[in-house]
C-alpha cells in the first residue's frame, strides 16, 4: 500500500509539472541601483520578455536609491529570497550581487564594461554564474554627433560619479576619442545626486558643451544639468535617450527598453536551463537619435539638417 502511495504522490507530482495552468512560478530579484527613466525601461522589458515566452514569475523589485551600502544589502537579502535567477540592474548592484554569491544565476543588465568591473572573464566566454547585457556607449559617434552642432567645438564638459566604474571606463574611451579629434574634456566628479547642480554650475564658462554619460548619479538628477545649460546657453548632449525629453539637446544611444527585453530573453534561458559560464555578455547593436528641438533652441543651437531627417524620434 505504502509502495502504491508513493507511485500516486510520483504521478500526481508529474500532473502537475506537465498540466496547462499548473506551471512552475519563478522567482527573479531585481537589486536596481536607482531609480530613473532608462534603468526603469530595462526593469519593465525584462519583464515584459518574460510574459512574452510564457514564464509565470513572481517578482522582488528592490531600489537601492543610489547608495552603494544599500545594494550591498540588498544582495545579501536577495539570498533569502531564494530567487531562480537574480537581476542587477547596472554596475554597482550587478558587483554587489556578484559578490554575495557564486552559486545562484546572475544576469546583469546595462553594464557598460562588465570585464573592468571584474564581473566576468570575457564577453565571449563569461566564466562562473554572472552574465549579462552590456550598453557600452558608442562614445566615438556621440562626439561625432555633438561636433554636427556644434563644428567649432573645442573643450567638452563631462560631470560623472568616479565611485562608479562604468562611468570611470567611459570617461576613459571618451578622452581618448576626444584627443583623437584634438578636443579637450573637462572633468566634473559628483559622490551623489546632491552635488550634480554645482558641478554643472562648475562647468559654465569653461566647456563649449556638456556630455552626461550613462552615470546612474548624475542621470538621476538630470534636470538639474538641464536647469544650468538653460540658463547659460550651454549646449547640453546625452548618452541615452530618455534623458532627450528631460532637456538634452540630443543623443545617439541604445534603446533601453529594447536591451531590457534582450536582457529578459537571456533570464528565459537561464531559467530553462542554460548556464550563465556559457553565455556570452550581449550588446545591442542599433543605435537610435532622439532629437529635441526646443532644447536646442533654448541653449542656442541650430539642428542640422540631417540630424533632423534622420532622428529616429523627435520630442516635440
Amino acid at each position: 500500500m505504502k509502495k502504491l502511495l508513493t507511485f500516486a504522490a510520483v504521478l500526481a507530482g508529474l500532473f502537475v509539472l506537465t498540466t496547462p495552468g499548473f506551471a512552475k512560478t519563478y522567482v527573479v530579484s531585481f537589486n536596481q541601483i536607482v531609480e530613473h527613466p532608462a534603468l526603469d525601461s530595462v526593469r519593465q522589458g525584462i519583464k515584459d520578455s518574460l510574459k512574452e515566452q510564457g514564464f509565470d514569475v513572481t517578482y522582488n523589485d528592490h531600489i537601492a536609491q543610489g547608495n552603494i551600502s544599500t545594494a550591498n544589502l540588498i544582495a545579501r537579502q536577495i539570498l533569502g529570497e531564494n530567487p531562480d535567477v537574480i537581476v542587477p540592474i547596472a554596475t554597482p548592484t550587478a558587483q554587489a550581487c556578484a559578490q554575495v554569491t557564486k552559486k545562484k544565476p546572475v544576469v546583469f543588465a546595462v553594464v557598460s564594461d562588465p570585464v573592468g568591473a571584474g564581473l566576468v572573464q570575457s564577453f565571449e566566454k563569461p566564466g562562473g554564474n554572472v552574465t549579462g547585457t552590456s550598453d557600452m556607449s558608442p562614445v566615438d559617434k556621440q562626439i561625432e554627433l555633438a561636433q554636427k552642432f556644434l563644428p567649432n567645438l573645442k573643450t567638452l564638459g563631462v560631470i560623472y560619479n568616479s565611485g562608479e566604474a562604468n562611468s570611470v571606463a567611459i570617461v576613459k574611451f571618451l578622452k581618448k576619442e576626444a584627443a583623437a579629434r584634438g578636443l579637450a574634456v573637462e572633468e566634473a566628479t559628483v559622490s551623489n545626486s546632491a552635488g550634480v547642480y554645482q558641478a554643472a554650475k562648475s562647468l559654465v564658462g569653461k566647456v563649449d558643451a556638456v556630455y552626461i554619460p550613462t552615470d546612474n548619479t548624475v542621470v538621476s538628477a538630470f534636470e538639474a544639468v538641464t536647469k544650468v545649460a538653460v540658463e547659460n546657453k550651454l549646449p547640453l548632449f546625452a548618452a541615452d535617450t530618455d534623458s532627450v525629453k528631460r532637456g538634452a539637446i540630443a543623443a545617439l544611444a541604445v534603446d533601453y527598453y529594447l536591451i531590457g527585453k534582450q536582457t529578459g530573453r537571456m533570464v528565459g534561458r537561464v531559467l530553462k536551463g542554460a548556464k550563465p559560464a556559457d553565455m556570452p555578455v550581449e550588446t545591442l547593436d542599433e543605435l537610435l537619435i532622439h532629437l529635441n528641438p526646443k532644447s536646442a533652441k533654448a541653449m542656442g543651437v541650430d539642428v542640422p539638417a540631417d540630424v533632423l531627417k534622420n532622428a529616429d524620434k523627435i520630442i516635440e
